[in-house]
Order: C-alpha cells, then sequence, then structure tokens
C-alpha cells in the first residue's frame, strides 16, 4: 500500500507557486485523505462527546428510515463536490468512514457513496478505505458487503468483552455479539482495528488490571490486525462528567497501561502512537496522515477538515447537527466556519500531532506542512 506519509506534492504539479510575501510558504503539498461523517447512533454512550444523535430517540426504530439515508448520501455527495476546487489536481490516499456509527448504513447506500466519491475523486487504486463498526448493529453479511462495495479496513468498538464492564459504559453489545463482530470482520476484511478501553468502572467497583488485560487478549486472540487501547476519560459535556462512576485510580490505570503494552509487544504489535499498536503493514494510514499534519477533506455533519494552500493553511467545520446539514443541502451551503490557522499558531499545530508517533517524525515535514523555519522548535 502507497504510504501518504511519504508522498509530497510539488506544486508546480497542480499549477501553485511559492508565495514568498506570504507569512506561510509552502514549498509542497501534504498527502490528503478524506473523512466522512455518519452522525447517527442507537444509543448515545455516557462517555461520548462525538457528535452523535440518537436517531431513534422518539420513534424507537432499529435503523434510521431509508429516505433520511439517501438524502444523507446525497449530501455528503454535494459537500464533496463544493470541496473540489480546493484540491484540484492532488490524489486522495486514504478515507475514513467515522460516527456515530457508520455501520448502521446500508450496504447498497455505501456502495452509492463509495461510487460517487470514485467519480469525484482521483482515488488512489490501493486507498486505504476504513468504516467504523459497532457490535450489535452488523451481521456477517454486512461486513461481506462493505468489502464489495470498496472497504478493505474496519474498525471494530468493542471496548471491552466483559459484560459488566459494557454495561457499566452503556454499550448497547454483549461480549459475545464483540466476539462475533470482530471474528466476522476479520473473516471479510484484510485489515480490522479493534477498539479497547481500560480504566472502566464496574458498578461499585472498578475493573482489575487482569480484566484489562484480558480484553486485550481476547482480541488479539480473534486475529485483529491493530489494536487502539486507550485510557476512559471523563470528557466535558457527557454523561459521565456529570455523574462520574468509580474509576480505577491513576496508579492502577498506569498498571493496566503497562500490562496491556507489554500483552500486546510480545504477540509482535509495535507500539507507533499513543494508543495505538500494529502488526506489520497494519498501521492506520490515515490516522498517520492526521499525525504527520497532512490534509484532509471534512464532509458530513460536524466534520472537520484541514487544507493547505501554497500560502494559507484553511481548517473547515460544517453544520454539526443532521438536520442542520441537511437543510443546508438544498443550496449547498455546509460551512459552519472555515479559519485561517495563524503562522505563528502552526509550530504548536504541526507538534501537537506529530508528538503523538512513538518513533519520531521526518524533521524536513516540519518545513513542509508548515511553511516555518525548524529553528523556532530548535532548543537553542
Amino acid at each position: 500500500m502507497n504510504t501518504p506519509l511519504t508522498t509530497r506534492v510539488p506544486l508546480s504539479q497542480i499549477g501553485g507557486r511559492k508565495t514568498t510575501s506570504s507569512l506561510v510558504a509552502l514549498t509542497a503539498l501534504p498527502p490528503l485523505s478524506l473523512y466522512i461523517h455518519w452522525p447517527w447512533c442507537v444509543k448515545k454512550c455516557p462517555y461520548c462527546d462525538f457528535n452523535s444523535h440518537e436517531f431513534n430517540a422518539v420513534s424507537g426504530a432499529n435503523e434510521i428510515d431509508a429516505a433520511t439515508e439517501a438524502a444523507y448520501i446525497q449530501a455528503l455527495l454535494r459537500d464533496l463536490e463544493n470541496e473540489l476546487p480546493r484540491i484540484w489536481g492532488r490524489r486522495v490516499y486514504t478515507v475514513f468512514i467515522g460516527g456515530g456509527t457508520p455501520s448502521l448504513m446500508r450496504p447498497q447506500a455505501l456502495d452509492t457513496l463509495l461510487a460517487g466519491i470514485r467519480a469525484r475523486l482521483p482515488l488512489e487504486a490501493d486507498a486505504e478505505i476504513t468504516l467504523e463498526a459497532n457490535p450489535g448493529t452488523v451481521e456477517a453479511s454486512r461486513f461481506a458487503d462493505y468489502a464489495a462495495a470498496g472497504v478493505n479496513r474496519v474498525s471494530v468498538g468493542v471496548q471491552s468483552f466483559n459484560p459488566d464492564h459494557l454495561k457499566a459504559i452503556g454499550r448497547i453489545h454483549n461480549g459475545a455479539q464483540a466476539i462475533k463482530a470482530v471474528e466476522a470482520a476479520v473473516r471479510h476484511m484484510a485489515r480490522v482495528n479493534v477498539d479497547i478501553m481500560y480504566g472502566l468502572p464496574n458498578g461499585e467497583k472498578s475493573q482489575t488490571v487482569a480484566q484489562a488485560a484480558q480484553d486485550v487478549s481476547q482480541a488479539i486472540a480473534l486475529g485483529a490486525g491493530h489494536i487502539s487501547a486507550y485510557h476512559l476519560t471523563l470528557e466535558a459535556n457527557t454523561y459521565f462528567h456529570r455523574y462520574p462512576p468509580p474509576l480505577p485510580d491513576d496508579d492502577l490505570c498506569a498498571d493496566m497501561q503497562d500490562s496491556n503494552g507489554a500483552l500486546l509487544s510480545s504477540a509482535g504489535f509495535v507500539h507507533y502512537e499513543t494508543s495505538a499498536y500494529a502488526l506489520p503493514n497494519q498501521r492506520s494510514q490515515h490516522n498517520q496522515n492526521y499525525w504527520a499534519f497532512g490534509d484532509y477533506i471534512g464532509i458530513g455533519a460536524g466534520a472537520h477538515g484541514k487544507i493547505s494552500f501554497p500560502d494559507k493553511i484553511l481548517r473547515t467545520v460544517k453544520h454539526k447537527h443532521p438536520k442542520a446539514y441537511l437543510d443546508g443541502a438544498a443550496d449547498g451551503k455546509f460551512m459552519q466556519l472555515e479559519t485561517a490557522v495563524a503562522a505563528k499558531e502552526l509550530p504548536f499545530e504541526f507538534m501537537l500531532n506529530a508528538l503523538r508517533l512513538q518513533q519520531g517524525f521526518d524533521l524536513a515535514w516540519f518545513t513542509e506542512r508548515t511553511g516555518q523555519p525548524l529553528a523556532l522548535v530548535q532548543s537553542k
């Protein structure tokens, strides 16, 4: 697979030119990815601060209605069309469909979406295309259909295989469903990530080091090639932030992190990012592009984007609420906010992302992707 981290696009190839009068002057553009946001889920988890909305809160339905789904797919494609003038001549190396719960999407709708993307974008032939999936919302046949549509990587939001811990964090699936989902994903997809949380509540008790290790061991045994093992945090504007459950103390969580890391290392996984572990050739190309300060188009409700130009770097945010986003589709008004990043902020933004990489980063990226001299961050 072509690794976008090493792909540089000289401005001469896209009709651009270096702008010497600007505080930002890029000589090459970074790799480009596409992020697609699916905003709906069956139930809002008490720890979740993502832009997700319960579609069945009123109707009690088990899946979103086909008409709304179809309208959203068409809105996504129109949103993408609006972004095209910003990225003429640039290829897209990775696609990530996140949420919410994108695995609620009917396979036919996903096929329409990916076909529409290919018709509008110069998508790399071996592009990594990831779909987030939650156990309890997918059957084995859906993974097969998603693969047929072009998805080649699935990220399964297991969080835990322990039924007591799953109940405590408000997940809609049980341990058996989690195992079944990962088995199906591994069977139908070349590359599978499993999300695992540690530092979990359990009624009046809390998770133990052994229980956290058991979750990681189960994910390894099921054949996942990538495991994201991260600490449960109480984010603002969540139910858990307002009503904190009993959690393990920091020392115990540190022991869990060490134990999990040792287990993964012994199984051949490389700890390549703060919370990410991968077997050879299983690293997330999309996420690595974020951490290396690459560019990404963001489409969908609440989606964020970052696009570089010869003389500026823009950040974009689309309308957050699904209704507002869909209402804007009629006249193509999806944008809630668009700002140019101040040159003085770029060194911090670059380092905030790049320092997540355990093995460091190519020093040339700093100047290439910020337009600033490396001396700004070198020790004196």
